[in-house]
């Protein structure tokens, strides 16, 4: 089994644990992502393979030209511009893992939601495909640019449009499901993470002080084409005067950035999957797979979308109750602050996102799905 992730950390966390429940199986199972994420893939314990040399940078700010392109601002130019930029990204590992189909070949390729060269893959060897989701983002628009960009290649497959999986698998809890949602096999989320440290006794256990862990995903880099590093920056310094136990989820580099600051948290690589049942409050850019790691651990979360995608997922998680989710322009130092309060002090916050926890509890596990992707790769 093939499973293919794409150019961020998250990716491959989402698709970790269907990979390892069928790799315990006793399967073979080798997943492939961009060069830079393959050290991430080998953390997880899985092996690896590079589609592309080329970091997701590339994809987001260049062309098929080689030209620079630049990011739409209104929400439903950037969903297909997304697709348009997973795209590119996919045409550029297509070539590679034809390759390494020519030397093993596997017998069901599994991408992520927009892993679109698992289909690609798929089409050309004629094995079947998975599309397995990594959170509760509606990708339908995104999907469409992806297929625009992708027309000519497509074409050249006798395909008029990027090919539907032979099963979808769905993280997203029922709850959360929009209702014309395309039919799907459920499967439990569960938060997967690189095993960077030992765990530390802080990580484990709760202190006198309320706990809010901050951060803004996996991806986020001091120097980069977006503010993701000045979004986090605000945020754990506004909180950190607080009398709470601020705790950063960050990537190294960024860390080091961070630590002389904020004298008094704990900055740095830390196992969500460990620290996040101990918080009593997350604040984060709203990424799909922060969300579900919140949710999945029953805390409360401030959700404040960095990019259009995030938007309509963040106001579902808000509408369940389990959250409080400040759009583009809402969010204003006072107005996270308020918002902090509220999720702190109000019960009911909590109450819902346990709610939601125990709904994903409830979820068929990764195992379960195994013997589905046995007899697809049968058939």
């Amino acid at each position: 089994m093939l499973f293919v992730a794409a150019g961020s950390p998250a990716t491959v966390f989402a698709l970790t644990p269907l990979a390892t429940a069928a790799r315990n199986a006793g399967h073979q199972v080798v997943m492939a992502a961009n060069a830079d994420m393959t050290p991430v893939v080998t953390s997880m314990g899985l092996p690896a393979t590079e589609t592309t040399d080329l970091p997701i940078k590339h994809f987001i700010t260049t062309g098929r030209d080689g030209k620079p392109v630049q990011i739409p601002s209104d929400p439903g130019g950037e969903a297909e511009f997304t697709g348009s930029w997973f795209a590119r990204m996919a045409l550029a590992g297509l070539p590679r893992l034809l390759e390494l189909a020519g030397h093993w070949r596997p017998d069901v390729v599994v991408g992520g939601t927009l892993s679109y060269v698992a289909p690609l893959l798929a089409a050309h060897l004629g094995v079947p495909h998975v599309r397995q989701t990594w959170d509760a983002i509606d990708a339908d628009d995104i999907h469409r640019g992806a297929g625009a960009e992708l027309a000519p290649d497509l074409a050249a497959l006798g395909l008029d449009r990027l090919p539907d999986p032979d099963l979808l698998i769905d993280i997203c809890p029922p709850s959360l499901r929009p209702a014309d949602a395309a039919p799907a096999l459920p499967m439990r989320h569960i938060t997967a993470v690189r095993q960077d440290g030992r765990l530390e006794p802080w990580m484990y256990s709760r202190g006198e002080r309320p706990r809010i862990c901050v951060t803004s995903g996996s991806r986020v880099a001091k120097d980069s084409y977006d503010d993701n590093f000045a979004f986090l920056r605000t945020l754990a310094g506004d909180l950190a005067a607080w009398d709470a136990e601020l705790v950063v989820a960050a990537p190294e580099g960024v860390a080091e950035a961070l630590r002389p600051e904020l004298p008094g948290a704990r900055v740095g690589w830390m196992p969500l999957d460990v620290v996040g049942p101990t918080c009593d409050l997350m604040v984060h850019h709203a990424g799909g797979v922060t969300t579900l790691s919140g949710l999945a651990a029953g805390v409360p979360q401030l959700l404040i979308p960095k990019g259009a995608v995030l938007c309509t997922p963040a106001r579902r998680v808000a509408d369940q109750g389990a959250a409080i989710a400040l759009l583009p322009g809402e969010d204003t130092r006072e107005a996270v602050a308020a918002a902090c309060r509220d999720l702190l002090e109000q019960p009911g916050y909590r109450k819902r996102a346990g709610d939601l926890a125990a709904e994903i509890a409830q979820m068929p596990s990764p195992a379960a799905l195994v013997p589905v992707l046995e007899q697809l790769a049968r058939s």
